[in-house]
């Protein structure tokens, strides 16, 4: 498997990177806390990438690893996970997890973790028989530690026919999805904990000269290739049909969520005092990291998703 990127995807990473670094600066994530309309710009950027889902996962994936990396707000990933679903021509959102938050289909009205519920055009939810555009009679926002990202619980009722759809393998794409996002906010982490650990001085020295530093640095570094690798070979895995891509998806939704929070709690301790503080942006990038982790099933429930296919001998 060659993990070389073409002339396209480079170009595709480098727009990207450049899009988001222009119209996604921390000022405007910060704004988004206290008024989730001051996304409502970059979206109009962004709406003009939605049709990545529709094409390779491995290009949603290299532009979704730049939203992680500047912790984008909005509907973007909601909209792109919907538009595998059916055809959407605004914002959407799926409902899937139900009341106990499992992802897994279910036909409870009550649906659980949907993503900017209150903002979207459309909110599709995942029933035994299908999956419908449904009709919101309440949506309650939910206390999430990200505040970047809003999360809702939702009482949805059918209002269209039922399309038929193989859930397992939009969750397939879901989870490298989020991964590749993910992979996006670790790069951040630790990155920006290693330019810190070249200029904080201690003792005469930086701080980057101490072995016990350098051994975290290290441990992140392995941690985020890891991610990179597992989430990029489950892309192409699903663009080929392989007959990994199962396992492959699972161990990349795991392989990031472990980076993205290992990442987390090391940056914070090699910060010291000043990545506590609310000027620093290190925070707003560990509640992205562990709610993240979160979504669509922890690096836990993946891992025994895994050992339960060892144990099936798959």
């Amino acid at each position: 498997m060659d993990f070389t990127m073409s002339d396209e995807q480079v170009m595709l990473r480098d727009t990207a990177r450049a899009l988001l670094t222009k119209h996604c600066p921390m000022s405007l994530v910060r704004a988004h806390i206290d008024d989730p309309a001051a996304a409502d710009p970059l979206w109009e950027h962004l709406r003009e990438w939605v049709v990545l889902a529709d094409g390779p996962l491995v290009d949603l994936c290299l532009f979704l690893e730049e939203c992680g990396a500047v912790l984008a707000p909005g509907p973007y990933l909601s909209t792109v996970l919907a538009r595998r679903l059916m055809d959407v021509d605004g914002t959407a959102s799926v409902a899937l997890a139900g009341a106990d938050g499992q992802w897994t289909v279910n036909d409870e009205s009550m649906k659980t973790f949907v993503l900017e519920a209150d903002r979207v055009d459309d909110v599709l939810s995942v029933w035994s028989s299908g999956v419908t555009r449904s009709v919101v009679s309440d949506a309650r926002a939910v206390g999430s530690v990200d505040w970047s990202r809003r999360i809702f619980e939702v009482d949805v009722h059918p209002a269209r026919p039922h399309t038929t759809v193989n859930i397992d393998d939009w969750l397939e794409r879901a989870w490298v999805a989020v991964a590749a996002e993910l992979v996006g906010t670790a790069r951040w982490l630790l990155h920006t904990t290693l330019e810190y650990a070249k200029q904080r001085v201690q003792f005469d020295v930086p701080i980057g000269s101490f072995q016990a530093i350098q051994h975290k640095l290290a441990n992140m570094s392995l941690a985020v290739e890891r991610a990179v690798s597992a989430t990029y070979y489950a892309a192409m895995a699903i663009d080929a049909d392989d007959q990994d891509r199962h396992r492959a998806a699972h161990v990349a939704k795991a392989a990031a969520g472990r980076a993205a929070t290992l990442c987390a709690k090391d940056g914070i301790q090699i910060h010291g005092g000043i990545g506590y503080t609310w000027e620093h942006d290190l925070h707003l990038y560990i509640r992205r990291a562990y709610a993240s982790e979160h979504l669509l099933g922890t690096s836990g429930w993946h891992h025994d998703q895994l050992a339960a296919l060892l144990l099936d001998g798959r």
